[in-house]
């Protein structure tokens, strides 16, 4: 390349991206102080996010079995607050449940750095390795403030009017996560009545959850957004797209909260898709089909890499990469476990379908390309393990194992097409094939969940949360109908998809018009990471 680019040149690029990077991190604060305060009304406490056996509202029949402990359960709204007063330290947190979350959230920060980082930076160039790790890092680090300051309270608090599609304010800044009037710190439901952890262990665990969705959209984008742009990225698109999507299918009441309660008010106070009775365990909407969606609207409004089919592109360390797919198994424990929110038997069931469906997966990719291409690649059995971890995400604790090796034997093939035929087809520049793994993998996998809960297929069934008691600490299950179940979780998708697209082609262009989107073709010719960043990943 006869064109290089000085050192001029670079800082005038730093400069422009210092100064797109600070006005989006203060056009997120202005946004936070200028929330509406209508949004701001208190949620039942304890406020609790749901992730697993929401019960579908036209399904909740045995609401006989609720009626004759109405009585009893309305009286005990009235005794809680003075027996909180009176003592302190009437929530007990299970020392047990709390380890096990604390080392689940550091499970999934293992999964973003380096575990993701190095899986997306060994498959581009060795010029834009560099560029990889900062993106997916600075996404992270982004993510996290952000969080603390305003999405957790916009994921996880009620919502007022807009209820339905986003949350309130009341928990900005982390106001009431932290310590509680009548307790030392602050607690939310788990899944089992009267169990309840810290928050803040919880604000820290959702916290992951909502960093590395983000980075998985630049997979989408690799080898030709600007910095700038990540950053812009990296701020407004959680605000418009992920903050919504995790309101809409895990804000509920909670377990301890829905004694008492019947169908029509359960699904009254919480998001649109868990209202619907969709199912998702550990983010198969949330985060995979989320994000996928967003990397495809991002390869499609930036455009294809220069010499995108016409030059070799070849991943530069597939060790790297091996690297990284290995990292994310391991975080996939408390990411997917982790989301059952207490150290049981749930717990249990989705650390077996993590194991069988990635397995599964990862052996039906390997069979494909040796059927096909008759040489099974490394690069494809990577692929087909981070596929079944997709799949299995929203279905983790609801599958039995044997349909969860079900699942993963399904989601590799359907992949493969995807990422190659498919793509080849609608000349889309995927670089990393997010969408193909994560949006597909994403929507097979939350399809499959509506069938594969059912117990006659060794699922767990729905919990009908009309039942619980206070008494038994106990819930029945709900009769299961595949087809409304199966109705319920193409409802979830199709919102999703529809959420995602329209959020993230907002933000794209936004993006676009800002920065301009994408390096030059010089930058991009030459190397992100010596023009960007004014380092280089390897030396001779």
């Amino acid at each position: 390349m006869t064109n290089k680019i000085s050192r001029l040149d670079r800082l005038s690029l730093w400069g422009t991206g210092l100064r797109a990077g600070l006005a989006a991190l203060a056009a997120g604060f202005m946004f936070s102080m200028a929330a509406p305060a209508a949004l701001a009304q208190p949620a039942p406490a304890p406020e609790q996010p749901a992730v697993t056996a929401p019960a579908a509202p036209d399904a909740a029949a045995p609401t006989d079995a609720a009626a004759p402990e109405a009585a009893p359960v309305e009286a005990a709204p009235v005794e809680a607050a003075p027996e909180e007063e009176a003592a302190p330290a009437a929530k007990t947190y299970d020392t047990g449940n709390l380890t096990w979350m604390l080392v689940s959230t550091i499970l999934v920060l293992l999964m973003i750095v380096p575990g993701l980082a190095l899986f997306y930076g060994g498959l581009v160039r060795t010029k834009n390795m560099l560029s990889m790790l900062m993106q997916v890092t600075t996404v992270t680090v982004i993510g996290m403030i952000a969080w603390a300051l305003w999405g957790y309270s916009l994921s996880f608090t009620d919502g007022g009017g807009l209820n339905k599609f986003i949350g309130g304010t009341s928990k900005m800044f982390l106001n009431g996560a932290v310590y509680h009037p009548t307790d030392i710190f602050a607690g939310v439901e788990t899944f089992s009545v009267g169990v309840y952890i810290p928050e803040l262990v919880f604000v820290c665990f959702q916290m992951t959850f909502a960093c590395i969705t983000a980075a998985l959209v630049l997979g989408g984008v690799a080898e030709r957004l600007k910095f700038a742009g990540v950053v812009i990225f990296a701020v407004l698109w959680p605000l418009l797209s992920y903050y919504p999507m995790a309101h809409m299918v895990w804000w509920w009441s909670g377990a301890t909260s829905a004694v008492g309660q019947d169908a029509a008010s359960l699904a009254g106070g919480a998001g649109q898709i868990w209202a619907w009775g969709a199912l998702d365990f550990a983010g198969g909407t949330v985060v995979h089909i989320n994000a996928g969606i967003a990397a495809l609207m991002g390869a499609l409004i930036l455009g294809k890499r220069t010499g995108y089919k016409q030059s070799p592109m070849p991943p530069h360390s597939l060790v790297l990469t091996y690297v990284g797919a290995g990292l994310l198994w391991v975080g996939w424990f408390g990411f997917n476990a982790g989301s059952n929110l207490e150290a049981n038997g749930y717990a249990a069931v989705a650390m077996v379908n993590t194991l069988l469906a990635t397995a599964a997966a990862g052996l039906s990719w390997v069979i494909v390309e040796w059927v096909l291409r008759r040489r099974p690649s490394m690069l494809g059995l990577a692929s087909g393990i981070v596929a079944g971890l997709v799949a299995v995400t929203p279905a983790a604790g609801f599958a039995g194992p044997m349909g969860a090796i079900v699942l993963g034997l399904i989601v590799s093939p359907v992949c493969v097409l995807f990422c190659s035929a498919i793509k080849g087809m609608l000349k889309y520049d995927d670089s990393l094939d997010a969408f193909g793994i994560h949006a597909i993998g994403g929507i097979i996998g939350a399809i499959g969940t509506g069938i594969l809960v059912d117990p006659a297929l060794g699922g767990a069934g729905i919990i009908d949360w009309t039942t619980c008691s206070a008494e038994t600490a106990t819930c029945g299950v709900l009769e299961y109908n595949m087809a409304s179940q199966v109705t319920f979780q193409a409802m979830g998708v199709g919102l999703t998809v529809v959420w995602s697209a329209v959020a993230s082609t907002i933000v794209w262009f936004v993006v676009k018009i800002v920065t301009g989107g994408r390096v030059s073709q010089d930058v991009e010719e030459e190397g992100i990471d010596i023009n960007e960043h004014g380092e280089a990943a390897y030396h001779p």
